[in-house]
């Protein structure tokens, strides 16, 4: 039983149109019948999709809103890396990154293994004195990483003299080195993370519904009670009632708090890092790199048949929901990889670019890269409960604490107990029988009639749901092939991430979904019209939503291609919010 009383429930926690529909009546239900929910959630990112995972399986009725599309913040836009943070070493935060390493091997071991998966990293040495210094602040972090609560689940750190940092790496420049040292961390599709714990919420119970603004707050007295809400698919405006409502809007808190009544009682700084994104045969390595730069560290992530290379950290004080890549961060990502590389990289070797904003608490001026990325919880306003700061790694511990605020709230106004977090036992959709269904992946690849390969790369994207393809594909074969324009991926995986996984406009399968704008030369051009007619069938678009929504998508990447040619940030964002759209 919640603490409404009644009995949870437990589905397949597919996002479909249909699960939205029936999320957006009980959300309104919880507005016009006085059923309050639990606990409301606002905000579909790492955090919100965490924090509605963490309450519903306490055994609270759970709402989860997001304005666009999850994970279409921040939450898509990272390093896409599951890590400790080595610099955090040295400015002594041995806590946080404690906290980081322990998140890291549950995720690794326990919650994720089938979307966070180990990468080795080569830190370069320059001068013989850092041998001794960066082995030692590795040596703490591997320490750190294996006497944890969990199974650390990576290998220890390495020394590595130039002869063998050579054979690794050809393409690294070793004449100004005295050799190396290589260490794991760990990476996923950071967006995929987010959809997969969202969906694990649903399947507990949680109601999600994504273009969902809230545009208001219901108050009774000082109280907050709930929220007034907008569909922004049909423009129907309604009312949900919550005991508690938790929000997780990352960079948009200010805009939040002002919907409350204007109180600060979070300061968020907005700080952008942009990432490049080149083809692996531009870069000869069998482990990406880490290298300092003026202001933070540089980092060469393996990513498939792609390297990612970043990032920046500076302030940002434009348009929130398309931050810009300008040509200046560009040009100063290539500079930096280029002091490392035997043969440098240019603008025409970049496929992709991308630009996201970190939500970092600062109480004074200072640049973004000095501050922390703690996160802090306050209740400004009894009823309501606000989550900012942190990182990706850390998402289910942010969770845990904004749910335990929310706990309070509820002790202190209806007497109920809420359990505590079990999110640590919990893991997401796709992991139980991940392992069982790599060891069979060449009868599942006869079944479904697919290439071993074809099966390799749907499990490492969606672990034991693959078994969901097998189905789909004994049903309807002819989405056994590869997509047009973006061949790395199947026609099925689109139909999928509108009939699971909750995509409703183009740009959720071509940015989230799927990673085809940052993949390919062309930001996934050639496969936008495919892409938009099997979404079609299953969304029911007439000719012209098909060309509207390819319309949008195709201005979208001029928009995008016209910014990155800007200097400065303010050119960069006049250039990129031109064509408005609601992804």
């Amino acid at each position: 039983m919640n603490a409404s009383g009644e009995q949870p429930q437990v589905r397949s926690g597919a996002l479909s149109p249909a699960t939205r529909e029936q999320a957006l009546e009980t959300l309104a239900a919880a507005g016009a019948s006085g059923a309050e929910l639990d606990v409301l959630v606002v905000g579909g990112g790492v955090v919100g999709a965490g924090t509605a995972l963490d309450a519903v399986t306490r055994g609270l009725s759970v709402g989860l809103i997001e304005q666009r599309d999850l994970a279409s913040g921040t939450s898509s836009r990272s390093s896409k890396l599951i890590h400790g943070g080595l610099r955090y070493l040295e400015m002594f935060d041995f806590g946080l990154v404690r906290e980081a390493l322990t998140e890291r091997g549950l995720l690794l071991t326990r919650l994720a293994p089938h979307l966070v998966k180990p990468v080795p990293f080569l830190y370069p040495l320059h001068n013989s004195w850092e041998r001794p210094y960066v082995g030692a602040g590795l040596a703490l972090y591997d320490t750190m990483a294996h006497t944890g609560r969990y199974d650390a689940g990576l290998s220890r750190h390495r020394h590595l003299w130039r002869r063998q940092v050579a054979r690794i790496a050809p393409d690294l420049r070793t004449d100004d080195l005295s050799g190396a040292i290589r260490y794991y961390d760990a990476q996923v599709d950071d967006a995929r993370l987010v959809l997969t714990i969202a969906r694990t919420a649903a399947h507990y119970g949680a109601e999600v519904a994504t273009r969902t603004r809230v545009i208001g707050f219901l108050r009774e007295g000082e109280r907050v009670v709930g929220v007034r809400a907008r569909d922004l698919e049909s423009g129907t405006e309604f009312e949900v009632r919550a005991r508690v409502v938790v929000n997780a809007a990352g960079v948009w808190t200010d805009d939040i708090q002002e919907l409350v009544g204007g109180r600060g009682a979070l300061n968020v700084q907005a700080s952008k890092g942009i990432h490049l994104v080149v083809p692996r045969d531009r870069i000869r390595s069998e482990c990406g790199f880490i290298t300092r730069t003026d202001t933070s560290v540089l980092f060469v992530i393996p990513w498939g048949r792609h390297w990612i290379i970043g990032t920046t950290d500076t302030a940002w004080n434009f348009d929130k929901a398309h931050p810009a890549a300008s040509r200046a961060d560009i040009d100063y990502v290539l500079g930096h990889v280029n002091k490392i590389l035997r043969e440098p990289l240019e603008a025409d070797d970049v496929e992709g670019v991308y630009a996201g904003l970190r939500p970092l608490l600062t109480g004074e001026s200072e640049p973004t890269s000095k501050i922390s990325r703690e996160h802090t919880v306050v209740t400004p306003v009894p009823g309501l409960v606000m989550i900012a700061g942190g990182k990706l790694t850390t998402y289910r511990v942010m969770a845990k604490d904004a749910v335990d605020a929310a706990a309070h709230s509820l002790a202190t106004t209806t007497n109920a107990v809420v359990r505590d977090s079990i999110t640590d036992q919990i893991p997401l959709l796709g992991a139980d029988g991940y392992l069982a269904r790599a060891n069979q992946r060449v009868a599942l690849a006869r079944k479904a009639g697919l290439h071993v390969s074809r099966i390799d790369h749907l499990l490492e994207r969606y672990g034991a749901l693959v078994d969901d393809f097998v189905v789909l594909l004994g049903t309807r074969p002819e989405l056994a092939v590869p997509l047009a324009g973006a061949d790395d991926y199947l026609a099925a995986e689109v139909v999928y991430a509108v009939t699971h996984e909750g995509a409703q406009h183009l740009d959720d399968v071509l940015v989230r979904r799927t990673r085809i704008s940052i993949e390919t030369f062309d930001r996934g051009v050639d496969a936008a019209e495919p892409v938009a007619r099997l979404m079609a069938d299953e969304l029911g678009w007439d000719e012209q939503r098909i060309a509207d929504e390819v319309d949008h998508y195709l201005r979208r990447v001029e928009a995008e291609r016209r910014s990155q040619a800007k200097v400065t940030d303010q050119e960069a964002d006049e250039a990129r919010v031109r064509p408005r759209h609601p992804a």
